[in-house]
């Protein structure tokens, strides 16, 4: 499962990659919006991670 930590700078990286696994929310930074990412969603969701700028998402 992809998890946001508390390093997101809310640059919307993450969204732009894998939309349907991160948004942004309320308070302006990403976050998981799905439960356990489905396979065919996997790679996006891996791109995203790996995109990020801060490192905060992470595979648990």
């Amino acid at each position: 499962m992809y998890k946001v930590n508390e390093n997101c700078i809310g640059c919307g990286s993450c969204t732009a990659v894998c939309p349907e696994v991160f948004d942004l929310n309320a308070d302006g930074v990403a976050e998981n919006i799905i439960g356990e990412v489905p396979a065919e969603l996997e790679e996006a969701a891996k791109e995203a991670a790996e995109s990020c700028p801060v490192d905060a998402i992470v595979n648990e």
